[in-house]
């Protein structure tokens, strides 16, 4: 019988605008039952405030990496995100997360997985719940992580070290429903995929701004209960089944933009809204709506001539560098997606969680890995 620790080394770490513990894959069990009860006792799951716990009562600083060193000659580690539910004893595997994403590199070199640089450090990551590949750059002077710099992301206080991730061209559908526009319920959508499942809608289309506050939005109950349905429709379009239970796809409404952008967004976590955006949220945004004919289109600014796409989210803004291909049988793809980020290490030591008598059994994991 697997034995499950009572106390598990860690690393807490801000990556991008979320928050996550980071663990090794060798200090958790490797059954994902046990590990995912062990996950919830960890983060204080299920709990509105996470009081018993390191999670901060919200889905974006719920969050867990789980690293090792990968056998895939395309990566130097695996990264599996999984996202812990604050008020309900669920831990899922259905997505990534390009916020974490930022620290895994870092995280890499700390644990000794990777051989680290005298300037800077190049990791190549393989992301599980994917397949997904991506490389994070990040200054390393001396050997070592340097956490401090002059790079600026909106929804994080201060500056610190950059940290540059490259996507290459995803094997995916751009479009996974094979349609540049789809029409849900009445309203138009266009499903995008690169690297986040994503739906496109215009705010005007469900009668509001888009510029509304995110907890204005949440308060908006037939507009919940629209996006709901919304979303189990798109789900099922985008070949991702019954999403009812998980947190894909995305939902972004966009309007035009007002603080020199390309477009303005509120995203949808799947029903919470987002206070910034997700990184690879924002890179289907940002591929999406260099799509002709595509929803948002018509209501971004883009300079055709950059590969820049600046995302105004409800606390400032996201740059991402997209560009767009076509496929050999003339679809579009994404050809180059790129976007700097920043993480800190907050600390790194020993979590011990909460006691197993009094937590609640999560309930058994349904499929595999996306």
């Amino acid at each position: 019988m697997t034995r499950v620790p009572e106390e598990v080394r860690c690393l807490l770490m801000r990556g991008g605008t979320s928050k996550g513990a980071y663990f090794l894959a060798d200090d958790l069990p490797a059954e994902p039952a046990l590990r995912d009860a062990l996950l919830l006792r960890v983060m204080g799951s299920p709990d509105d405030r996470q009081i018993d716990g390191l999670g901060g009562a919200h889905p974006l600083t719920s969050k867990v990496a789980v690293v090792s060193a990968s056998a895939d000659p395309r990566a130097d580690v695996d990264y599996l995100f999984l996202q812990v539910v604050v008020d309900r004893p669920e831990v899922s595997d259905r997505q990534n997360c390009g916020n974490i994403l930022a620290g895994i590199g870092p995280f890499a070199v700390e644990r000794g997985l990777v051989p680290v640089g005298e300037e800077s450090t190049s990791v190549r990551i393989r992301m599980v719940n994917t397949g997904d590949y991506a490389t994070a750059t990040f200054p390393t002077p001396g050997g070592r992580v340097d956490y401090t710099g002059d790079a600026e992301i909106s929804g994080v206080p201060g500056t610190a070290a950059p940290v540059v991730i490259e996507f290459p061209a995803g094997a995916g559908k751009l479009l996974p429903t094979g349609n540049v526009r789809d029409v849900i319920d009445g309203v138009p959508v266009t499903c995008v995929d690169n690297g986040m499942p994503t739906v496109l809608i215009a705010a005007a289309s469900l009668k509001v701004t888009g510029y509304e506050t995110p907890k204005d939005l949440e308060e908006d109950l037939a507009l919940a209960d629209r996006l709901r349905g919304i979303r189990l429709a798109a789900g099922r379009l985008m070949g991702l089944g019954d999403v009812s239970d998980t947190t894909v796809p995305k939902l972004t409404l966009l309007a035009p933009p007002r603080d020199g952008g390309a477009v303005t967004t509120r995203t949808f976590i799947p029903v919470r809204c987002h206070t910034s955006i997700g990184v690879l949220g924002a890179a289907s945004v940002a591929v999406g709506l260099r799509i002709d004919g595509a929803v948002g289109a018509e209501l971004a600014a883009i300079d055709p001539g950059s590969d820049r796409v600046r995302i105004e989210h409800p606390t400032g803004f996201l740059d991402i560098e997209s560009s767009l291909g076509t496929t050999p049988d003339g679809l579009p793809s994404a050809r180059r997606t790129a976007v700097v980020r920043t993480a800190r290490k907050i600390f790194d030591g020993t979590v011990f969680p909460r006691s197993a008598e009094t937590a609640p059994i999560p309930p058994q994991p349904q499929g595999g890995h996306r």
